[in-house]
């Protein structure tokens, strides 16, 4: 009989998180290189949950109180297959699209530094994410007044001239 548990995931101030699946051990080694390759100064820290053989949680990354992090939350998930990475001085739209050309990387459930959970199914000795919840629900439909302070915002942080 499958059970549904619900992981809070919890996110340090200034740390953003990317969460996701792939297919094979290399994927620890894989995704330090396409970070540190993406030409920005991220501080990052990595986990994976291995599936099969040891079934350990597989590490890496330059920051190493963010890699205990990435340790710690990966094994509250414990999902086969599934990363964590939790970075500070950048942003995930900096790297989610290399992440994803990475062969083994399988899907991404989000990218966020918002209030995080994982909805995880299980079943005897398997566990599996079935979807994630990312921060909180609409209050309802922007005005122009919120859109002239998005474009604003973007400016601000360098992501719009």
């Amino acid at each position: 009989m499958v059970e549904f548990e619900l992981v809070d995931v919890e996110i340090p101030k200034g740390t953003n998180v990317i969460l996701g699946q792939s297919h094979f051990i290399k994927t620890v080694e894989d995704l330090y290189e396409t970070i540190v390759e993406s030409g920005m100064s991220i501080k990052f820290g990595l986990a994976f949950c291995e599936a099969s053989m040891k079934r350990l949680v597989r590490s890496d990354g330059n920051d190493p109180e963010l890699m205990k992090h990435a340790e710690k939350e990966a094994l509250k998930i414990g999902a086969g297959h599934s990363f964590i990475i939790f970075m500070r001085e950048g942003f995930p739209v900096n790297v989610v699209n290399r992440i994803q050309q990475v062969s083994e990387v399988t899907t991404l459930y989000t990218a966020t530094a918002n209030p995080l959970k994982v909805v995880i199914a299980k079943e005897g000795e398997q566990r599996g994410i079935m979807g994630v919840l990312d921060g909180m629900k609409p209050l309802g439909i922007e005005i122009d007044e919120d859109k002239k302070e998005r474009g604003e915002f973007l400016r601000k942080i360098g992501y719009k001239r």
